[in-house]
C-alpha cells in the first residue's frame, strides 16, 4: 500500500525577541509529532540557534534554502534572512519586527506556489512589524489581503469545547458601535456557519449571538443596537437556514456556562469574546482564521516579552495550533471529496413542437451512452 503523504506545516518564526522560538523548539523536542506532519520553520538558523543555546534546548533542525528541500521526519528550518538581526530577548525592536515580516512574506509566496499545506504563525508585535509591506492591525487582515482571493476572513478562538468568533477584530472601543451592522453580522455568522460545517464537520451547527450593550440593551434603555440591528440579523439568518440565537448578554452567557449548549459563539468585539475565552481555555487555546482558502492557526498568546529567554513559556498552545491545522485540513479534504465530481445536471426543456427533449445539455458521455439513430427523441419511460 502506498504510504500517505505527510501534511506540510509551515511555521513562521514570529517576533525574534519574544517566545516564538522557545515554544517552537519545545514542541519539536517530542519527535512523535514528526509522524503527523513535516514542519517547515520560516526563520533564521542563526537566531534559532541563539534561542536554542540560551534556553538549553535539545531540538535539532535541518537548514534548507527552499521549501522543496524539506524532508519528512526532520524539523526543517528554511532560511529567510540575508542579513544579521540582533536578538534582544524581551525587547521590542524594529529589527525583530522586520525579521518576523520577512518570514511571513516568504511563507505567503510559498503558499501561492503550493509548497505547503497549512500555516501556523508564531506571535508578532503588531507595532514593530509595521512597514511599507505590512500596514495591517494583525496577521488576520494581512493574510486575508495576501491570500484571500476576495474572500473574507473570520477570527475564531477555539479549543476542544468552545469556539468564539468575532464580528469586529482589532478596533478601538470608540469605533466598535458604528462598525456593527446587520450586514456585518450576517456576513460573519454565515462564514462561521460554513466553517463549522466544513472545517469542524458539524452538520447542523447552533450559533449563539452576543449582544453589544450591557444586559442586551435592557429593551432599549441601554442602547438600541440589539433590537434595531442584532435581532433583525438573527431573524434573517434563521430565514436562510442558519441556526442563530440571541442576542445574549455576554456576562450572564459565559458566567452561567450557556456556551456549552452551542457549537459556536459570535461576539461583537475583541475583548467581549476573547477575555472570557482565554479565562476558560487556559493554555490550550488556538486562534484560527476561517473563511480563507488557506488553513491558518496560531497560539492564542502574544510575544510574552516579560518571560522571553527564561524558559518559562508554555508550548501547549502552539502544539494545539499545529494539531488543529492538521485536523481542519483533513476535515476539508473529507468534506470536499464527495463534491469533486458532481453528477451532470439533468433537466427537460420543451421543444417547439410541444414535446419535451430527453436529457438536455449539459450531458455526460461517461454516464449516458449515445442513443441509436432510430431512438425517438420524445421522452421515454424512466
Amino acid at each position: 500500500m502506498e504510504q500517505e503523504k505527510k501534511i506540510r506545516v509551515a511555521i513562521t518564526q514570529g517576533d525574534t525577541n519574544g517566545v516564538g522560538y522557545e515554544v517552537i523548539l519545545k514542541v519539536f523536542q517530542d519527535p512523535a509529532i514528526l509522524e503527523l506532519c513535516t514542519p517547515i520553520i520560516y526563520g533564521s538558523p542563526k537566531i534559532a540557534t541563539y534561542h536554542k543555546k540560551t534556553l538549553n534546548l535539545e531540538t535539532n533542525f535541518t537548514i534548507i534554502n527552499k521549501a522543496d528541500d524539506a524532508r519528512d521526519g526532520r524539523v526543517n528550518l528554511l532560511n529567510c534572512h540575508d542579513d544579521e538581526t540582533k536578538v534582544e530577548m524581551g525587547q521590542p525592536s524594529a529589527e525583530a519586527g522586520q525579521a518576523a515580516f520577512r518570514a511571513l512574506d516568504r511563507a505567503m509566496t510559498d503558499y501561492r506556489n503550493g509548497l505547503y499545506d497549512v500555516l501556523v504563525t508564531a506571535p508578532i508585535n503588531k507595532a514593530t512589524i509595521q512597514s511599507p509591506g505590512f500596514h495591517f492591525p494583525g496577521h488576520t487582515e494581512y493574510i486575508e489581503t495576501s491570500l484571500g482571493d476576495g474572500k473574507k476572513a473570520l477570527m475564531i478562538l477555539m479549543n476542544e469545547t468552545l469556539r468564539v468568533a468575532l464580528v469586529t477584530t482589532h478596533l478601538p472601543i470608540k469605533d466598535i458601535a458604528k462598525a456593527i451592522s446587520k450586514e456585518a453580522i450576517i456576513e460573519k455568522a454565515t462564514i462561521f456557519h460554513q466553517s463549522l460545517r466544513r472545517d469542524f464537520r458539524i452538520s447542523c451547527p447552533r450559533i449563539a449571538v452576543l449582544s453589544l450593550n450591557p444586559h442586551a440593551g435592557d429593551n432599549g434603555l441601554l442602547g438600541a443596537e440589539e433590537k434595531d440591528i442584532i435581532k433583525p440579523a438573527i431573524d434573517q439568518l434563521a430565514e436562510s437556514g442558519i441556526q442563530a440565537f440571541g442576542p445574549y448578554a455576554a456576562d450572564g452567557f459565559f458566567g452561567s456556562g450557556s456556551y456549552n449548549y452551542f457549537d459556536g459563539v459570535l461576539a461583537m468585539y475583541h475583548d467581549q469574546g476573547l477575555a472570557p475565552f482565554k479565562t476558560i481555555a487556559l493554555d490550550n487555546g488556538v486562534n484560527y482564521t476561517a473563511g480563507l482558502p488557506i488553513v491558518r492557526t496560531s497560539p492564542d498568546h502574544g510575544t510574552a516579552y516579560d518571560i522571553a529567554g527564561q524558559g518559562k513559556a508554555d508550548e501547549n498552545s502552539l502544539r494545539q495550533a499545529i494539531y488543529t491545522a492538521i485536523d481542519i485540513w483533513r476535515n476539508r479534504q473529507n468534506y470536499d471529496e464527495p463534491l469533486k465530481n458532481p453528477l451532470p445536471k439533468l433537466f427537460h426543456e420543451k421543444r417547439e413542437d410541444g414535446n419535451r427533449a430527453r436529457f438536455a445539455q449539459p450531458r455526460s458521455k461517461d454516464l449516458f451512452k449515445k442513443e441509436k439513430s432510430e431512438t425517438p427523441e420524445t421522452e421515454q419511460d424512466s
